[in-house]
């Protein structure tokens, strides 16, 4: 594994971290407390320290699963990145809650369900621009801050092009940027990108693999269920970009590389990115994933 230090934070953190979307039982299954651990205790055994979540993947669901693995593990040998923003009322069904009260309330409720009593990374999650605008939240964040409860700040992007957030991360105390980045999905590369490394932000690239799409493992004309979040992607778009991963596939994938891993490691070549965060359905996602750290070998302005 190999690390690189998260904008002006100080944390050292993977580069491939844990993405836990999934635990919340948007991703066509369930997840019991012994699956949970087990893709957890895999990322550790490769190194990996970094654990993405949101007090909306099933109602602090994903949060409770990782909390009660923490509680039986060392908590400081993980740096755990959380958001706040959403109430999570059924599948696919959230409400924004973006108020200075309401956040705060959401923190504790996340603080709660993670059995931790500090959160590394605490992330405006994919908010519109009116609430990210709103002073006294920034001043209620940084309160909570003070208090010990957050060590930093970030912004996790709604838009791959959403340059106000962006620019007024240092302003805010933002210190790190969250976003859709991957082969597909490269719009960050023209504006967001130049913004956080003249602010020396943090980046972590989400959807790193598309949805899954880069993985290789989907055909154009793919159906997925109902609990599936891919389910609600619009079927013309989807068979388009896995026809694009087919012939990515076979002109850009060296012969012998897992896709997947080929995936991760193009976006962490790029001198902005500090970690992908992608999601895992088992301990043998987790080990490709990891897998695409031994594929980036230029040295990169963030290593550590």
């Amino acid at each position: 594994m190999k690390y690189r230090r998260l904008g002006s934070t100080g944390l050292d953190v993977s580069v491939v971290g844990i993405g836990t979307w999934q635990f919340g039982g948007e991703w066509g299954r369930e997840y019991t407390q012994a699956e949970a651990d087990a893709i957890l205790d895999k990322g550790y055994e490769l190194g990996i320290n970094l654990i993405d979540t949101a007090e909306c993947y099933g109602d602090h669901l994903s949060e409770r699963l990782i909390g009660d693995y923490l509680s039986r593990r060392s908590r400081e040998d993980w740096v755990v990145a959380t958001k706040f923003g959403h109430r999570f009322h059924d599948l696919f069904t959230r409400t924004d809650s973006f108020d200075a009260a309401g956040v705060v309330a959401q923190l504790d409720a996340s603080l709660k369900a993670l059995k931790t009593d500090y959160i590394d990374l605490y992330q405006f999650h994919s908010g519109p621009d009116a609430a990210f605008d709103n002073d006294e939240l920034w001043t209620t964040l940084d309160k909570q801050v003070q208090a010990g409860k957050i060590r930093f700040l970030g912004t996790s992007i709604g838009s791959n092009d959403n340059l106000h957030q962006t620019e007024a991360s240092t302003k805010v105390g933002s210190r790190a940027i969250q976003v859709v980045y991957n082969r597909l999905e490269r719009q960050p590369e023209e504006r967001v990108f130049p913004s956080c490394e003249e602010q020396n932000l943090g980046v972590l690239a989400r959807v790193p693999l598309a949805s899954g799409y880069l993985s290789g493992k989907y055909k154009p004309g793919a159906v997925f269920a109902g609990n599936d979040v891919r389910h609600r992607h619009d079927a013309e778009a989807t068979r388009l970009k896995l026809e694009e991963v087919e012939r990515i596939a076979r002109e850009e994938v060296p012969a012998g590389v897992d896709m997947a891993s080929w995936a991760l490691a193009w976006c962490l070549k790029h001198p902005a990115v500090t970690t992908v965060i992608p999601g895992c359905k088992d301990p043998a996602q987790v080990e490709a994933n990891a897998r695409a750290a031994e594929l980036v070998v230029e040295p990169h302005p963030q290593d550590v």
